[in-house]
């Protein structure tokens, strides 16, 4: 149901307002798609569409989804508009907004062989990142604490490339959680820089591993610590003191899978 716009306050254009607010999409049960790949990554992962705002030229990529799903309203307009509605510049002009698909069950987690496990990591695109490269990697799932990154909020989807759409994540209720994993048999490895760790390259994994990861300004907290099975470290140049979060998980994923 193609609709031209041109006024941005026009009332029906209500699910593209107030894109920066993390909590307002996940309030109101819902997330953003921001970009053609990203929004055809969401219909492919079975998300169901509520409406789609873009620039004339991005209708002929999406005729096909398009036609199967004609009652949903795709309201098109110029860039400037769309981000005037937006309140930033939008990859690209192409924002889609979708039903919030509701999170994987504990019981199809703790099935699993292998799942990252973050704690207070508040940057969406690292915790985008983290959940592109565990789908990347094989890994079986994602886990954030209580009061980590949405992973569908709108920066987090982008910088995962969709993968926060498809690949098995919940949010945590509180610590305790951890005690789920090792009920169901999960060896806990916590990511640390703690002089007592093990060296990666010296690590050999168990058959079912939870990988603990922390915030860059701190890492894991004491708890987590102390929950934790086993500790590893990875091997850095003298001068260095940390890597990016994301980038320690790559290497940790890759090194444990």
């Amino acid at each position: 149901m193609l609709i031209d716009v041109s006024d941005p306050s026009d009332p029906r254009l209500n699910d593209f307002v107030g894109l920066r607010d993390a909590r307002l999409r996940q309030a109101e049960g819902r997330f953003i798609a921001e970009g053609l790949k990203i929004i055809e990554r969401a219909f492919a992962a079975g998300c169901r569409p509520r409406a789609l705002l873009l620039q004339p030229r991005w209708l002929d990529g999406l005729d096909e989804l398009l036609r199967a799903w004609p009652e949903v309203p795709v309201y098109v307009g110029t860039e400037a508009m769309i981000e005037q509605v937006s309140g930033f510049h939008v990859h690209r002009g192409a924002l889609g907004s979708f039903d919030r698909p509701g999170e994987a069950a504990w019981e199809g987690l703790l099935s699993g062989r292998r799942l990252v496990v973050c704690e207070g990591i508040v940057d969406h695109a690292n915790t985008g990142a983290i959940a592109r490269l565990a789908a990347g990697l094989g890994w079986d799932g994602l886990l954030v604490s209580a009061g980590g990154a949405d992973p569908l909020y709108r920066r987090a989807i982008k910088s995962s490339m969709g993968a926060t759409l498809s690949l098995p994540w919940r949010r945590m209720q509180s610590d305790g959680d951890l005690t789920l994993l090792k009920q169901a048999g999960f060896r806990l490895v916590a990511s640390t820089l703690a002089p007592r760790a093990t060296d990666l390259r010296d690590y050999r994994p168990s058959d079912r591993v939870a990988l603990l990861l922390g915030t860059e300004g701190f890492g894991l907290s004491d708890e987590w610590l102390a929950a934790a099975d086993d500790q590893v470290t990875i091997p850095m140049a003298a001068g260095v003191d940390s890597l990016n979060v994301a980038t320690a998980a790559a290497i940790l994923a890759y090194a444990l899978r």
